[in-house]
C-alpha cells in the first residue's frame, strides 16, 4: 500500500460542520441569565471563528464578566450541541475523499472534547488521525500552534500540508506556519476577504480536496 505523503488540515465550524444554531442559541441564553442586552444574529455568526473570550469582547461583554459568559456558554452549549449541529453539504464525502489519499487532521478553535464528541456523534471522527482543539493550545488559531501541534502529534512535516478553511484566522495559521491554505465559502467569511489570504477558493471542502486529490 502507497504511503500517504499528503497532509490535510480542517477546520471544523463552516468548513466540515454547521453549528450555528446551537451556538446561537447558546449565547442568547448566557445573555439572558446575566440580563445584559442581546446581540442580534447576524452580529453573533460574524465573530464564529474568534476565540469564544473574544466573541463575548467584541460583542460588548466587559472583561470581567468574560470568563464567567465563557462558562456558562460551555454549559448551555453541550445540552444541544448534538441535536442541533449537522454536517455541511459534501462534507462527508470530503472527508472519505481526503481520506483516501491523504492523512487528515482537525485544528479549530472550538473545545476538543466538544468537537470529538460531534464528530463521533455524526459517524466521522474515525476518518481523522488528530483533533487540536482550543484547549490544547496556549496560542489559538491565528497563531501557528495549532497546526505546528498537529503536526507534531502526526509526527508529520509540513512539506505537502495543507489547511482548508472558511475564515481568515485558518489562512492567517496557515501562513504563520508556513504551509498552504484552501479558503472555502461555505461558511462565515467573503470571498473578497479569504482572498486576501490565500489565492485558493474553492465553494466547499469537497472542491477543496479534489483540488489536492
Amino acid at each position: 500500500m502507497k504511503k500517504k505523503s499528503t497532509i490535510i488540515l480542517f477546520d471544523l465550524d463552516g468548513t466540515l460542520i454547521d453549528s450555528t444554531d446551537a451556538i446561537v442559541s447558546s449565547f442568547f441564553d448566557v445573555y439572558d441569565k446575566f440580563d445584559f442586552q442581546k446581540p442580534s444574529k447576524d452580529d453573533i455568526t460574524k465573530y464564529i471563528g474568534y476565540t469564544l473570550q473574544d466573541m463575548f469582547l467584541n460583542l460588548g461583554i466587559e472583561k470581567r464578566y468574560i470568563d464567567k459568559c465563557v462558562k456558562e456558554y460551555k454549559r448551555f452549549y453541550i445540552q444541544r450541541a448534538l441535536d442541533m449541529t449537522m454536517l455541511l453539504p459534501m462534507s462527508k464525502e470530503a472527508i472519505e475523499l481526503a481520506h483516501s489519499f491523504a492523512r487528515v487532521g482537525i485544528v479549530t478553535t472550538k473545545t476538543g472534547k466538544y468537537s470529538k464528541e460531534i464528530l463521533e456523534h455524526l459517524g466521522v471522527m474515525n476518518y481523522f488521525e488528530v483533533l487540536v482543539g482550543r484547549e490544547d493550545v496556549q496560542n489559538p488559531k491565528p497563531h501557528k500552534e495549532p497546526i505546528e501541534k498537529a503536526l507534531k502529534l502526526m509526527s508529520a512535516t509540513k512539506e505537502n500540508c495543507w489547511m482548508i478553511g472558511d475564515t481568515k484566522f485558518d489562512l492567517l495559521s496557515a501562513q504563520n506556519a508556513s504551509i498552504k491554505s484552501i479558503g472555502v465559502l461555505s461558511g462565515y467569511a467573503k470571498e473578497e476577504e479569504l482572498k486576501k489570504y490565500t489565492s485558493i477558493i474553492k465553494d466547499n471542502s469537497l472542491q477543496a480536496v479534489k483540488f489536492l486529490q
